[in-house]
């Protein structure tokens, strides 16, 4: 993203192991790339103009249709992550065969890295991003295809509620915490939890204690958010009394009806035990 020409595969190695080594035995996921719509590469220009780019020719949908690309990384990722756990997460996944063609393009680069007797990873865990709403309708063959799942909260969000996250007239016209989004977030924990297959959440969601707080409700365990909000969000999890919160979904997301929107019921719920937000 801040390069003047793409990476070769001796510089992307290089980064991906300054990396490893700087987190030592914590967990590392790299995403493969994922560019066009908002992330734009001023050397990187895209032949045909598009109307709609969030919804057009970007992330796995590009590296597919130019493999040397996601070679190039896979390789460099391989190399780096030699004698190490290798997890790779893959972006914009819509139906299930596009993770069959990336595992067949890694698998590729196993055996090429194997013939010439390079220090492999010790195990290699493949993942998919959960952005778009396609996916809700392969839940359960998606948990069983890939190891581990994380959700895209900002794309997802744009996706079902048809508002483009970069138009500023939209922009607090729909809420994150309204129903629907939230039985969308439940379903995709609820699935994680049916397949045992480990479902993470990362984007602008989980950042905010109020909505880290629903997040926790609704089953998730794992969220991402940027070093700043770590301490608020952090203050929050001390106080929150999950088992209640936990029933407080059950009795009010399935059979909610029109009234008290569900930021105030939770701000309510906060506030009743003292729960900083």
């Amino acid at each position: 993203m801040v390069a003047s020409t793409f990476p070769r595969a001796e510089a992307q190695e290089g980064l991906y192991r300054d990396v490893l080594d700087t987190a030592r035995d914590k967990p590392v996921t790299f995403r493969t790339i994922d560019i066009g719509g908002d992330k734009v590469l001023p050397y990187f220009k895209n032949v045909a103009h598009e109307e709609n780019p969030a919804l057009g020719w970007r992330a796995i949908r590009l590296t597919l249709d130019r493999p040397g690309l996601l070679r190039t990384q896979i390789r460099a990722l391989l190399k780096a992550a030699g004698g190490r756990e290798l997890r790779v997460m893959l972006p914009m996944v819509t139906v299930l065969s596009e993770i069959a063609q990336a595992r067949e393009i890694i698998d590729k680069e196993v055996r090429h890295l194997s013939r010439f007797a390079h220090h492999l990873p010790t195990s290699l865990k493949l993942g998919a991003m959960l952005e778009v709403p396609s996916m809700m309708w392969q839940l359960d063959e998606l948990m069983k295809t890939v190891d581990f799942v994380s959700v895209g909260s900002n794309d997802l969000f744009q996706f079902v509620m048809a508002a483009d996250r970069g138009n500023t007239q939209l922009a607090d016209r729909f809420d994150t915490l309204s129903v629907p989004f939230l039985r969308v977030l439940k379903q995709i924990a609820d699935a994680g939890v049916r397949n045992h297959t480990p479902v993470t959440l990362c984007g602008e969601l989980a950042g905010r204690p109020v909505s880290a707080m629903a997040l926790i409700g609704l089953g998730f365990r794992s969220i991402s958010m940027s070093p700043a909000s770590i301490g608020p969000v952090k203050a929050m999890l001390t106080e929150l009394p999950v088992g209640e919160l936990t029933k407080f979904f059950e009795e009010n997301l399935a059979g909610h009806a029109a009234g008290l929107p569900m930021r105030s019921l939770l701000q309510a719920f906060a506030d009743d035990r003292g729960i900083p937000l």
